[in-house]
């Protein structure tokens, strides 16, 4: 057991509970799976409160990714494909994710090696802008790539 005005050491459940009724306070598990249990003597409602606020502050520091999207047909033509490259080095600059996936309609899923084609071309443009998370997958009529944005230099 351990706890504010509590020397730390092994003691047995009735005595823990009788100390923490003594002080006013709650017997609390930290530990059930070490050997004995660790518990700390604490006001559990202070405890909870602390626990909620710690795990907010933890919520709000971790970064919220944002993915983008950028379709192409197999057929793209060279001024849209360079239209939705300047898009997508915008959405990375500003540290969103890109999802750029080929959507084939009806019978153009034969040509698959088209869309890898662009979708390996859009990777190799934007690679002094983004690493590839994943390399172009097929999952039913979309081939799909990940790209994600490159740590920022200080």
């Amino acid at each position: 057991m351990v706890g504010d005005n509590v020397e730390p050491r092994i003691y047995d459940t009735q005595t823990a509970l009788d100390m923490a009724q003594d002080m006013g306070l709650d017997l609390v598990e930290i530990s059930n799976t070490s050997n004995p249990p660790v518990c700390k003597i604490v006001d559990y409602q202070k405890f909870l409160y602390e626990r909620k606020k710690k795990d907010k502050e933890q919520k709000a520091k971790a970064a919220k990714s944002v993915v983008k999207e950028i379709r192409f047909g197999p057929n793209t033509d060279e001024h849209d494909f360079n239209f939705k490259l300047k898009h997508a080095i915008k959405f990375l600059e500003e540290g969103a994710k890109v999802k750029a996936y080929v959507h084939f309609k009806g019978r153009s899923i034969a040509y698959k090696e088209k869309g890898e084609i662009i979708l390996l071309k859009f990777a190799q443009e934007l690679e002094q802008y983004a690493k590839v998370e994943m390399l172009p997958k097929l999952e039913g009529n979309r081939m799909f790539l990940h790209l994600a944005p490159l740590a920022k230099k200080k």
